[in-house]
């Protein structure tokens, strides 16, 4: 079921050099449908199943989309931006969950086509830089089989803090993981 409703967020637009980060809007559903179906994608977060079930994305979107949400969402989008990512309207995502005390946990994931691109390292500082919730702490976790990930925040800024686990819900298990912690000013 398709929904026609556009929410209006209260989320800012955050330019980077190649691409612009933005709240998502109903028409990202296709592509979004798309990448996270990926089972390489999938297995990386905790929360997109495999295989992805119809109306997941859509969920997602109108999720994204709520005035309610504790977590800002963003989609990494190259349309307007640098020559090698024009008209590319979904390169990712990237979202700040709200905690207490000025804390948020960071997330993110890029589609496949642009992996090895620096693109993921990009978004991460882009948004730290915005610092869009006035946070003074940003926390994040990878999985331990995805060093690649773990390079992009020790290379924003990030410090390691400790191993733990988190369920991958694509995986059906419970993933060990490196934690990592941001503190501004």
């Amino acid at each position: 079921m398709r929904y026609e409703a556009v929410l209006k967020t209260d989320q800012q637009v955050i330019d980077s050099e190649r691409f612009a980060l933005r709240p998502p809007q109903p028409s990202d559903v296709g592509l979004l449908e798309h990448y996270t179906s990926d089972k390489r994608v999938a297995e990386e977060t905790r929360s997109i199943p495999h295989p992805l079930a119809p109306g997941v994305a859509e969920a997602f979107v109108r999720r994204a989309m709520d005035a309610d949400r504790i977590e800002d969402v963003w989609i990494m989008d190259g349309a307007g931006h640098g020559e090698d990512l024009r008209g590319h309207e979904v390169l990712g995502v990237i979202s700040l969950t709200r905690m207490d005390r000025k804390q948020s946990q960071l997330g993110y994931w890029v589609a496949p086509p642009f992996w090895n691109t620096g693109l993921a390292s990009e978004a991460v500082q882009a948004l730290i830089a915005a610092n869009p919730l006035g946070d003074d702490t940003f926390f994040a976790e990878v999985f331990q089989d995805n060093p690649n990930s773990a390079r992009v925040l020790t290379n924003a800024g990030f410090e390691y803090v400790g191993d733990a686990e988190a369920f991958s819900v694509a995986r059906g298990t419970t993933v060990p993981t490196w934690t990592y912690v941001r503190k501004m000013g």
